[in-house]
């Protein structure tokens, strides 16, 4: 792609994510995802019905009447994008491609992270990590991210899960949100996500097709996985062949569905061709609501 078709394309994508998330996901961003924790503030005469465990002792016993610590919350994060940039997302049947979808969704979440004055930092995973962008803040940051995520060429085709969340375990000390934008075409990354959401506050988007969940019955068709380069002919005028696939996938969601469940990861699902700003503030709802 041309220099300057990236940049129109990158502020394409700036003007919808950055209204979007000004106008619709700013306010729900702020109260779905906490800061780490409290930060001292000052210190008041004890009232009645204040928690006695926040009484500060040194400054009780100096005045000889109850003192209480006041915390105010600590809002600044730090949010990582880990964003799969394996072969399998080069598709897409419903107008756009996966890859394009997540671009935006990443934009979006983005721009609510600077909104909120957080920093936001970005790893680019396929079976390898691909590329680590550390965390920053500001406009000219986010835009960088969004260049790389549009032209962005990865060295390898396959995805390994367990690779970039030991990855975000190793290379991020402190506790911060993270989101994992992929298809979820993987398997065998359990240990790894209970891992990683032991020490950060996981988020899994899972972008996908509808022809990754139903066969339409075309007749005969060559199937190309992107990822190990495999081609077969697939005769989706049988009706078992169609069911056979269907079950399929419902068995690789139920599969993927306990694992996020198991480790206390939210998710979400967005697929190609439709609103992806529905299952984004319904992810937000449901977190502001367990706060």
């Amino acid at each position: 792609m041309e220099p300057s078709e990236i940049l129109k394309k990158v502020r394409r994508i700036e003007i919808k994510t950055r209204g979007l998330s000004r106008n619709i996901f700013s306010g729900h961003y702020h109260s779905a995802f906490k800061g780490r924790g409290m930060a001292f503030s000052e210190v008041r005469e004890y009232q009645y019905g204040d928690d006695i465990r926040n009484i500060d002792w040194n400054v009780t016993a100096r005045f000889h009447t109850p003192y209480l610590k006041i915390f105010d919350e600590e809002r600044e994060l730090m949010v990582m994008l880990l964003i799969d940039v394996s072969g399998s997302n080069e598709f897409g049947t419903q107008g756009s491609f996966k890859e394009d979808l997540m671009t935006e969704i990443a934009a979006v979440l983005a721009f609510s992270a600077i909104q909120n004055n957080d920093k936001v930092g970005v790893i680019f995973f396929s079976d390898k990590i691909e590329k680590f962008i550390p965390p920053k803040k500001g406009t000219s940051h986010i835009l960088r991210i969004i260049r790389e995520l549009i032209d962005f060429k990865p060295q390898s085709q396959g995805t390994d899960i367990s690779e970039a969340l030991r990855f975000l375990t190793n290379a991020i000390k402190k506790r911060c949100t993270a989101f994992i934008i992929s298809d979820f075409m993987d398997h065998g990354f359990e240990q790894a996500i209970k891992i990683a959401s032991g020490k950060h506050d996981l988020v899994a988007i899972q972008v996908y097709d509808k022809r990754e969940t139903e066969l339409p019955a075309i007749g005969m068709i060559e199937v190309f996985d992107k990822e190990s380069k495999g081609r077969i002919w697939v005769d989706t005028s049988s009706k078992k062949v169609r069911d056979n696939f269907s079950l399929w996938w419902k068995n690789h969601e139920k599969t993927i569905d306990g694992i996020f469940k198991r480790s206390g990861t939210d998710t979400a699902g967005i697929v190609t061709g439709q609103d992806y700003v529905k299952p984004l503030m319904k992810l937000f709802t449901l977190r502001e609501m367990r706060q």
